[in-house]
This record gives C-alpha cells, sequence and structure tokens, in this order.
C-alpha cells in the first residue's frame, strides 16, 4: 500500500480534436464540433470513478472467470454499478443474493467488495464451495478493528447506512448485542450504553466526510473516553472524490455524479455538491437517463464518477453533451492516486498455474 500524497491543485485543458473512446480517464474524448450550439465548459473532477477496491474487485471475477471458466457465482453485486455487472454477466458471471442460490456443482463462489458477515463463508465452508474473497481490503481493515475493539471488552459502534451490504456485512463480524448502527446525530441524543467507559467506534468505508465529522464529535462529547480507529475508517477515495467535487461545485452550474442509485458513495458525492452550492445536482447512469430540461441554459458543468462507475461511462455523458453543445473539457485534479491492491492469494499467477 502506497503513501496517498499531499493534495494538489491542478486545471488539465483538453482540446476539442481529442477524440479517441478509451478508458484512460486522463485522455477525454468528445466528437468535434461543428455548427450553432450554445458553449459549455466541462469541469472534470479528479481523482473521480474506479477506486483500487472496486478494480481488485472486478479483476477478482474476471480472473476466476478465466481460471475457473463460466460460471462463476457472485454473491450480491460484486460493485454497486449496474453497467459493470451486466458486462460481467455476459462474461459468465451468474450473480445471486443468498448462498442457496449456488448448485454443488464445484463452481466457485466470490463474496463482493463490500465484505459479507461471518456466518457467509462459514456455510459456505458446511457446503464444501470453493469460494474467493473480493473483499475492499479498506473495508477488511474495519473488519479487523470491529474485532479488536470486542476481545478488549469494548461495545462498538458502527456509524453508518442501516441495510447497506457494507454495513450488514461489518456488523456481522461480531455477535449479535456486541455492535449498535448510529446512523445520525438525533439517535445519539437518546443513545444509551451498558458502560461507557468501554466503548469504540467504526465507520463505514463511503460515508459523507463532513457528515462523519459532526457523528463523530457528538459520540465523543457524550461519550468522552470512547475509542476510535488509528486512522480514518473513510477510504481515501471516498474522501479524495469528495473533495474534488466541494473544488469543482461552488464554480458550475449543474453538476453529474456518473454512478447508480444504489451506491453509497455516488450518493454522498451528489450531496456534497449540493451542500457546496451548486444549484442542480444530478446522480445518472447513462446518458439516456439526462434530463435535458433542467440542463437547459447552463454554460458550466461540472462531472464526476462514483468509485464503482468505470470511466466509459463518463466519456458517454461527456459524448451527450457534445452532441449539443460546443463543447470544453478542463479536468480539476486535487490529488493523485496511485493505491493498488494485489489479488486474493488462490488467483495470482503462480496460485492459479
Amino acid at each position: 500500500m502506497t503513501a496517498r500524497p499531499q493534495p494538489l491543485h491542478i486545471r488539465e485543458t483538453m482540446s476539442a480534436d481529442t477524440i479517441n473512446l478509451t478508458a484512460d480517464p486522463d485522455r477525454i474524448p468528445h466528437p468535434a464540433i461543428t455548427g450553432e450550439k450554445p458553449p459549455l465548459e466541462i469541469l472534470l473532477c479528479a481523482p473521480r470513478g474506479f477506486c483500487a477496491g472496486v478494480v481488485r474487485a472486478i479483476d477478482v471475477v474476471e480472473r476466476a472467470l478465466a481460471i475457473y471458466g463460466p460460471p462463476v457465482y457472485v454473491r450480491h453485486e460484486i460493485v454497486h454499478n449496474k453497467y459493470v455487472v451486466e458486462t460481467l454477466k455476459r462474461k459468465g458471471a451468474i450473480f445471486v443474493r443468498e448462498l442457496d442460490e449456488v448448485p454443488d456443482s464445484g463452481a466457485p463462489v466470490i463474496f463482493s467488495a463490500h465484505g459479507v458477515a461471518k456466518t457467509v463463508p462459514s456455510n459456505a465452508d458446511s457446503r464444501g464451495l470453493t469460494t474467493i474473497d473480493a473483499t475492499c481490503p479498506l473495508v477488511t481493515k474495519v473488519h479487523r478493528e470491529a474485532e479488536i475493539h470486542h476481545k478488549r471488552g469494548r461495545h462498538v459502534l458502527l456509524v453508518g447506512h442501516s441495510g447497506h451490504p457494507e454495513v450488514v456485512g461489518t456488523m456481522g463480524q461480531l455477535p449479535k448485542g456486541s455492535i449498535t448502527l448510529v446512523e445520525d446525530l438525533e439517535q445519539i441524543s437518546r443513545l444509551e450504553v451498558a458502560d461507557a467507559k468501554n466503548l469504540a467506534w467504526v465507520t463505514q468505508t463511503t460515508l459523507s466526510v463532513d457528515d462523519t465529522k459532526h457523528i463523530v464529535a457528538a459520540l465523543k462529547a457524550k461519550f468522552p473516553l470512547i475509542t476510535g480507529p488509528h486512522k480514518d475508517d473513510i477510504c481515501y477515495a471516498t474522501t479524495n472524490r469528495q473533495e474534488a467535487v466541494k473544488e469543482v461545485a461552488p464554480q458550475v452550474d449543474a453538476l453529474i455524479v456518473v454512478g447508480s442509485s444504489n451506491s453509497s458513495n455516488s450518493q454522498r458525492l451528489r450531496e456534497v455538491a449540493e451542500r457546496a452550492g451548486c444549484p442542480i445536482t444530478r446522480l445518472v447512469l447513462r446518458a439516456e437517463e439526462i434530463d435535458w430540461e433542467a440542463f437547459g441554459n447552463i454554460r458550466r458543468l461540472g462531472l464526476t464518477a462514483g468509485a464503482s462507475a468505470p470511466e466509459v461511462l463518463v466519456e458517454e455523458i461527456i459524448d451527450a453533451f457534445a452532441a449539443r453543445y460546443d463543447v470544453s473539457v478542463d479536468q480539476v485534479s486535487v490529488t493523485v492516486e496511485d493505491m493498488s491492491f494485489p489479488l486474493p492469494r488462490e488467483l495470482r499467477s503462480e496460485a492459479a498455474e
């Protein structure tokens, strides 16, 4: 794991004749613009799109398909992006909600990047299923923190959103009654604990940085002896993407977040843009979802993508606007990411061979 660089503030101007449909976020394609169209400057947030954990999870599925052949089974969506899921389905991945949907065929089962409760691999082992864990290492870090706090006799408070797969997985690391979900400030005001001297908090990795600061501050105010993680649990990618949106949102007439509606980090990006003063904020997965009437008179558009959204969808949005506007694209970068995670041991080249 490489240390995250200090924030930078860089603006890179993309020329209108850069036409190359690629998934490289540093090369921004759009068609040459001709005819009478209103001008539109797109401020493209960077970093955006895939994080290291998402890249690893997708690589796990594709590598498993290459080694075992189709089908491979994936419990829940490998990442929260319908485009990614449908692409992997076409390659031979079968997505299931629970293990009882997986036949005893010898095909491997992959656990999603969000992580799973301990009962899930235990049940898989009892059936003799071959399993591969694609949990993001930063989510696994939160799991280990919760376990350590529990072993040290602390009750754990998990800051997160009820029902999110990551929250379900984290709560499932500890015995029932050992961990309590905290969703908002109002809940803290009425929160009662058995032993205020033995408390710890951890968080979901994809939360709003600002919202979480307020919740953690309230927890510390109410429980001064509460123990927190050595390093923030909100992942570097969530933090960086929100910082880029904060930089761009006050400068634009509207901002689009490319991502799925069930993606927590994508939803948080839209909220961050709204709170930063952007008058029009939309979360869309594909260009076909754009409400063109809402963007009729804009002259500056901000554009970013959630950590599970591929760059090709960002390009699709740019192309859609370029068909209606005389587009120029500036990239606004607040930091450079170079994080990467290795594949699970059983999928690395030497092990697979």
